[in-house]
């Protein structure tokens, strides 16, 4: 049966919202990946009347807001670079994709960025940088862009030239016999698919069965709730996978899965603090559906839904519209999804790894189904 109008306008207003990394810089600035949009205004009002101006609200100029759409699809124009700012304002780098411009000048994890274009960046909102590391309407492929760095006592200035990217959304790995680990950084276009794909292989080839799977979604961004919902499916067998509650009252909606996925071998969720959106969407639906033991740390709380709308100016606005819940009715907005098993925030991400593999040979795998 083919969704209802009410339906298709809800997960295209959720498949906006969830691409994350615009949310996380008007949110906190704190987080985000270079290739995402950027909030380029204060917040400002006269939207929708059924519209809530809270801290999510955030405007994008027409052009920047089609490559937020762009990434979507698992593409952007940029350098490659994932970035995260301290408490303290200090905007270091997290992640380098491989073989992108960053990757090749060897740019790595824990680098702190210090200028971009001779522009200071120490204290901005993640977004604000991404903004100056895509270059507005002059970033386009061949373009330059210099950025000062800092490692250690050293301090050195590189200029990259932006590329088209594909984002290598979803990997697929065995730590161990028996275990396949699924990690997705975004919820782009075929990302189920490939999830999808990933556990009918490990059904059908893993010697000695199943022992279980690892749904790594630390730092995952968020990204389009269609594709979150058909991740869910891939673990669930029908049923609620969130509530959803629009900010101008009316009736509660329900976003459900797809019949017929995987309820029997073991699964273990990994989360950590940049765990937002989508990625707490799914979180929260097969943690309370019973369906996953989540294991790592308290997720990122973002549970607002934006929708867009194009002011007389021509910015491209994203207002609240409401909120979604998880299937029991809780909301992780500002608090997050708790983990069943807490990591120490010190602990390393291969501690955390060790944990969720101690987890799955708890949960017994090892006769796969």
């Amino acid at each position: 049966m083919s969704p209802s109008r009410p339906v298709i306008r809800l997960q295209l207003a959720l498949a906006l919202v969830f691409a994350a990394v615009c949310a996380i810089g008007a949110g906190t600035g704190a987080w985000g990946t270079e290739g995402g949009a950027v909030t380029t205004a204060a917040p400002r009002h006269g939207g929708a009347g059924d519209a809530v101006h809270d801290r999510w609200t955030a405007d994008y100029t027409a052009q920047q807001f089609a490559a937020y759409s762009e990434e979507l699809d698992g593409h952007y124009v940029g350098v490659g670079l994932w970035l995260a700012r301290s408490a303290q304002g200090v905007v270091t780098v997290t992640r380098t994709l491989p073989d992108s411009p960053a990757a090749l000048a060897h740019l790595q994890a824990g680098d702190r960025l210090t200028a971009v274009d001779g522009t200071g960046v120490d204290g901005r909102p993640v977004t604000q940088v991404v903004a100056l590391l895509r270059g507005g309407a002059a970033g386009r492929v061949g373009s330059s862009v210099s950025l000062l760095l800092q490692r250690g006592t050293r301090h050195w200035t590189v200029e990259l030239r932006r590329e088209v990217l594909d984002e290598d959304d979803v990997r697929v790995d065995h730590p161990e016999g028996g275990v396949t680990r699924i990690s997705m950084d975004a919820f782009t276009v075929g990302a189920s698919e490939q999830v999808q794909a990933a556990v009918h292989q490990a059904r059908l080839h893993t010697a000695g069965g199943v022992r279980g799977i690892l749904l790594d979604l630390r730092g995952n961004s968020g990204g389009l709730v269609a594709e979150a919902v058909a991740t869910a499916s891939v673990f669930l067998d029908g049923g609620p996978v969130a509530r959803y509650q629009p900010a101008a009252g009316g009736p509660e909606q329900t976003l459900t899965a797809a019949p017929g996925g995987d309820t029997t071998t073991p699964l273990v969720v990994l989360v950590d603090g940049g765990t937002m959106s989508a990625a707490e969407l799914v979180t929260g639906a097969l943690r309370d559906r019973g369906r996953a033991v989540v294991v790592g740390q308290p997720t990122f709380g973002k549970g607002a839904v934006q929708e867009p709308q194009t002011l007389t100016d021509g910015v491209v606005q994203e207002h609240t519209v409401g909120h979604y819940l998880t299937p029991s009715g809780a909301s992780p907005e500002g608090q997050g999804i708790q983990p069943d098993v807490v990591v120490p925030p010190a602990a390393s991400p291969q501690a955390a790894e060790d944990t969720a593999l101690t987890v799955l040979n708890d949960l017994g795998g090892g006769n796969g189904p």
